[in-house]
């Protein structure tokens, strides 16, 4: 009986003869178009949200809902996870490049500091950082849909952009 790494491998063998891409480009293209389908939405949705004002209402929506309404749920214990990372990531991200309000070269509030100050970026959510933090949300939200896009893509974009390159890189370390 074959273990599970063995049926993963002779699975990725079979996808790579079928495709008539070798395995480690198709991994390389995953990796690459996994990264790009989040990179890009998260670009759309911010400008998207920002020209419609929809980061300030969904994010001040969330938060003032979660106060008044106590009723676990697994949606929005998920959700709420997902603005409170976009929270962090948009605090260390805003930081460190001067965006979304936040002052450039100040770092991050500590978790010491975390217990004086619980909710130190909700308080604070407007513009830009509601845009970044609804952003991130729904590019979470959207993790199944790029998975799925990435695995369909791969082999194409391994034949048409990593092979070429790949043949390119090769070729210049070969004795002519």
């Amino acid at each position: 009986m074959p273990t599970l790494r063995q049926s993963y491998h002779n699975a990725l063998k079979s996808l790579s003869a079928r495709t008539g891409t070798p395995l480690p480009s198709l991994v390389l293209s995953f990796a690459v178009l996994h990264e790009l389908t989040a990179i890009i939405p998260l670009a759309g949705i911010f400008f998207t949200s920002r020209q419609l004002g929809l980061g300030e209402r969904v994010v001040g929506q969330f938060i003032h809902s979660d106060k008044v309404d106590n009723e676990p749920s697994w949606l929005n214990d998920r959700v709420g996870q997902w603005f409170d990372e976009g929270e962090r990531w948009a605090e260390r991200v805003g930081r460190r490049y001067g965006i979304f309000g936040f002052p450039k070269g100040q770092s991050p509030v500590s978790a010491a500091d975390d217990d004086n100050h619980p909710r130190r970026v909700s308080t604070l959510i407007a513009g830009d950082a509601a845009n970044a933090i609804f952003a991130y949300g729904m590019v979470k939200a959207l993790l199944p849909v790029r998975i799925g896009l990435s695995l369909y893509l791969s082999p194409s974009f391994s034949r048409c952009v990593v092979d070429p390159i790949r043949l390119r890189v090769v070729g210049l370390f070969r004795k002519n």
